[in-house]
């Protein structure tokens, strides 16, 4: 077996990941995709997608279950 396949596949895309590391230094939807220039519907989106991930209903409750995971850090 080779190293990566050995990997666990991320729960977080890599924007998703930025979009959150943003959301736990209290940035706002508009200064996020202003950051990443993107528009804030796309946040949103992303913000979205990650929940659905996690099953939970709020931002803050997939904050608090990315901590718990180990896929964010505060």
């Amino acid at each position: 077996m080779k190293d990566h396949d050995l990997m666990p596949t991320p729960l977080l895309t890599k924007r998703e990941r930025e979009v959150f590391e943003l959301l736990v230094q209290d940035k706002t939807t508009k200064e996020i995709a202003s950051l990443l220039f993107i528009s804030e519907k796309t946040v949103r989106n992303h913000i979205s997608n990650t929940m659905q991930k996690l099953g939970v209903k709020g931002r803050s409750q997939a904050v608090i279950e990315l901590i718990r995971l180990g896929e964010l850090k505060i």
